[in-house]
């Protein structure tokens, strides 16, 4: 491995901001200090700008095996290392859905010859599989994903029996998709018969609507508490399921925690006018009422995460009728640049940005030795130019499907360089694919 010195930075990091050098070796941090001399194999100048810890995206869909015309883990994970996203954990509604510990392997086999990122992948639970989930690893896979409502894939677990079963013995942490399946079924009958083909985005929220989010989330809610389960409720998107989740404990003490996805801070009801269909989702982007209270759960801590859920498609499968267009959008290559220009609106620090998603998703699963830019830890680092605008735009969005429902956005920050597990994998819009990212591991 090569070294890689950086100088006059100003780390963010564990609530501070403060101005150092950074020595890597090896793939780790080995100094940090000002004056930093050693020689190394490469050395950046930061020149004062911003230093952060590797994102950690705990939900993306990079469609590999089986859905490879969307995505593939390779075209993915360059789009997340030129956002600043190091690390990430992928779902298991690929096809075939991962629902073996055989599957489950031989994701980790695509990822280690071909992910610029760090990796995990998600063990699939289904109605039938428990056998199967019982035997993963809680130190080697970030956790069981199970699908309260169906989505991309139709992983879909509906069997109340089964659902207990799965919360009373998983050996680990459990992520959940909750959207109440009934509720969503009378609903889509409801609008179909009332629209028909004329029926556009914009009724998405109400087909997969607030009764639906909370309905599920509670039952998750119910049921972890009562078999004492880790779980985590991934992309909440209405205030209305914010009462679930406390923020009278630490993070790393909590059996119960929630993320927010970009999208639900950044877009709105509203925006389906101009959007359509790109922003379709699940759980859909809700009415601009919610979204303030959102952003006041993560400042407050009831949300724990910020994620993705990157879920990229193609444009003409986009293009198609409202009914037949898939849900998710592209977007593991901006949430740092959300997120960026959420700082500069005053919405919150900088501090709270690497708290949200470096920090906390590093406790939330025990990942060991990342998160943080510390001495000792893997070298998972980001440099942020705060003057270098970005604009989202065809030429320089990397994801496989060539588009975004950010192109025109005008960032006010820039991401100049991504350094992973040591290598420096990204520089000024060059990437480095000679050295593969590593497989994450959890101290559980």
């Amino acid at each position: 491995m090569s070294t890689i010195l950086i100088r006059n930075a100003r780390l963010v990091n564990e609530g501070t901001i403060r101005e150092t050098d950074v020595y890597c070796k090896d793939g780790f941090i080995e100094q940090l200090g000002s004056g930093l001399s050693q020689p190394a194999d490469t050395i950046i100048d930061a020149d004062g700008n911003y230093l952060l810890p590797g994102v950690i995206d705990d939900q993306v869909h990079f469609r590999e095996p089986g859905l490879t015309h969307k995505a593939t883990i390779h075209s993915e994970a360059r789009a997340a290392v030129a956002g600043g996203v190091t690390s990430f954990m992928e779902m298991p509604n690929t096809v075939p859905n991962v629902l073996t510990q055989e599957l489950l392997a031989q994701k980790y086999e695509i990822a280690a010859r071909t992910s610029l990122a760090n990796y995990s992948f998600f063990m699939g639970g289904s109605n039938d599989n428990l056998a199967e989930v019982l035997k993963t690893d809680p130190t080697t896979v970030c956790g069981i994903k199970i699908f309260m409502g169906s989505s991309t894939g139709n992983m879909l677990v509906d069997n109340v029996t089964v659902l207990e079963e799965v919360f009373r013995q998983s050996p680990m942490l459990i992520a959940t998709h909750c959207e109440d399946e009934a509720t969503i079924r009378a609903n889509t009958a409801r609008y179909k018969e009332q629209y028909g083909d004329a029926a556009t985005a914009a009724i998405h929220p109400l087909v997969r609507n607030e009764e639906a989010c909370l309905k599920s989330s509670s039952l998750a809610v119910e049921l972890a508490k009562k078999h004492n389960t880790r779980l985590h409720i991934l992309h909440i998107s209405t205030a209305n399921e914010l009462a679930l989740f406390d923020n009278t404990v630490p993070l790393k003490e909590k059996r119960i925690t929630a993320e927010v996805c970009v999208h639900h801070l950044w877009f709105d009801a509203d925006d389906y006018a101009r959007l359509g269909n790109l922003i379709k989702c699940n759980p859909a982007i809700k009415a601009p009422h919610h979204k303030p209270q959102l952003w006041q759960a993560l400042l407050d801590n009831r949300l724990d995460i910020i994620a993705t859920d990157h879920a990229p498609h193609t444009w003409d499968e986009k293009q198609q009728p409202y009914w037949q267009a898939p849900s998710g959008l592209p977007l593991v290559q901006h949430p740092l640049l959300i997120m960026l220009e959420a700082v500069q609106q005053g919405k919150l620090s900088l501090e709270k940005v690497v708290e949200k998603m470096c920090h906390a998703p590093a406790d939330c699963f025990q990942i060991d030795r990342r998160g943080y830019v510390r001495e000792g830890y893997w070298a998972d680092l980001v440099l942020v130019d705060p003057k270098q605008k970005t604009e989202v735009a065809k030429e320089n969005i990397q994801y496989q499907c060539g588009w975004s429902p950010l192109e025109g956005t005008v960032f006010g920050t820039g991401i100049t360089h991504t350094i992973v597990s040591g290598h420096l994998a990204y520089a000024n819009g060059q990437f480095n694919d000679t050295v593969t990212g590593k497989r994450l591991y959890f101290v559980r």
